[in-house]
C-alpha cells in the first residue's frame, strides 16, 4: 500500500492552517472584546455596575461570536447551531422572565437616573434613602433605618419622586389663627420671624410670601410660604414653627385650635321641645 506523500502534506498543512486560524480568530475575539470592555469602563457618564454589566456582557458577546467563527471553518452548521441557542434562550427567557424584567429595569434606571445612591425617594407606597443599585434590585433604608429591598421591575413601574434630585425646594407651613385676632398684627410677627432666618433663599420669584389661604369654619389660615435649599427642608420647617408660635404667644395672638361645645338636654325638656313643635 503506497503512501501519497503530496496528499498527506496537503491534509496536514490544510488542518494545519485551519488549527493556526482556529487559535488566531480566538485570540483576536478574546482581545476585542477585552478593548470595547475597556473602552466601556473608560465612559464617565456610566454607573460602575452598569460598566461591570456591559462590559462583561460586550467581551463574552465578541468571543461567543469568535467560536460560531471557528465552528464554521470546521464545517458545523453554525445556522442550525444559532437556532438551537436562540430556542434555548427562548425557553430560559419564559422560565425567568420576572428576573429578567428585574435585570431589564435596572439597566433603564441605571442608564436613565431617575435617583442616585443617597437620594430619598418615594415609589407606591414606599420611600427611603437609597442605599444601593444593582441589576436586580434596590435597597434603600427609611427615616427609621428600616432595610428595604425593592426588585427593580417594581420600582420602575412606579411612579417615582426624588426629594433630592433638585438643590431648591419650596414649602407651606399651615398657621391657623382665631377670628377674633387681628390679622395684620400675625401678619406682621411672622414676617418678623421670616426677616430674621438667614437660610431662606430672597432671591427673584422665591422670596418668602405670608398669604391668607382660607377662611375655615374654626380659623383664618394662613400659608408661610418659603424656599430653601434641599438639606436645609427640615431644619427650616422645624425651626420656624417653632419661632411663629413663639412670636405669636409674645404677641397675644392665639393659635386656634378645635373646639366643640357640647349642650346636655334632659329628657323633660326634651319632651317640653316636642310638644312646642307639635
Amino acid at each position: 500500500m503506497d503512501f501519497d506523500v503530496d496528499g498527506g502534506l496537503s491534509l496536514i498543512t490544510f488542518w494545519g492552517l485551519r488549527v493556526i486560524s482556529t487559535i488566531l480568530i480566538l485570540i483576536a475575539g478574546w482581545m476585542m472584546g477585552k478593548y470595547l470592555s475597556r473602552m466601556i469602563f473608560r465612559v464617565r457618564k456610566l454607573d460602575e455596575t452598569l460598566k461591570s454589566f456591559l462590559g462583561g456582557f460586550v467581551q463574552y458577546t465578541v468571543f461567543a461570536i469568535a467560536i460560531i467563527t471557528v465552528l464554521g471553518q470546521f464545517g458545523v452548521q453554525t445556522a442550525s447551531l444559532i437556532a438551537v441557542l436562540g430556542a434555548a434562550g427562548l425557553a430560559i427567557g419564559l422560565a425567568l422572565q420576572g428576573t429578567l424584567s428585574n435585570v431589564a429595569a435596572g439597566v433603564m434606571i441605571l442608564v436613565l437616573r431617575p435617583f442616585n445612591v443617597g437620594d430619598f425617594i418615594q415609589f407606591g407606597p414606599n420611600s427611603g434613602t437609597v442605599k444601593s443599585l444593582g441589576l436586580f434590585g434596590t435597597e434603600l433604608a427609611t427615616a427609621e433605618n428600616v432595610y428595604i429591598f425593592s426588585p427593580n421591575a417594581t420600582i420602575w413601574n412606579a411612579d417615582i419622586y426624588n426629594f433630592s434630585r433638585n438643590p431648591q425646594r419650596r414649602q407651606d407651613i399651615l398657621v391657623g389663627i382665631s377670628y377674633r385676632d387681628d390679622i395684620d398684627k400675625a401678619f406682621a410677627a411672622i414676617k418678623e420671624v421670616l426677616d430674621s432666618e438667614t437660610r431662606l433663599l430672597r432671591v427673584e420669584g422665591k422670596e418668602p410670601q405670608v398669604m391668607v389661604n382660607m377662611m375655615g369654619d374654626l380659623s383664618v389660615d394662613i400659608i408661610v410660604r418659603v424656599w430653601s435649599s434641599t438639606v436645609e427642608y427640615w431644619n427650616i420647617r422645624y425651626d420656624l414653627t417653632k419661632a411663629i408660635k413663639e412670636a405669636f404667644d409674645r404677641e397675644g395672638i392665639s393659635v386656634s385650635a378645635a373646639q366643640r361645645t357640647l349642650q346636655l338636654v334632659s329628657s323633660q325638656d326634651m319632651d317640653e321641645q316636642k310638644k312646642k313643635k307639635a
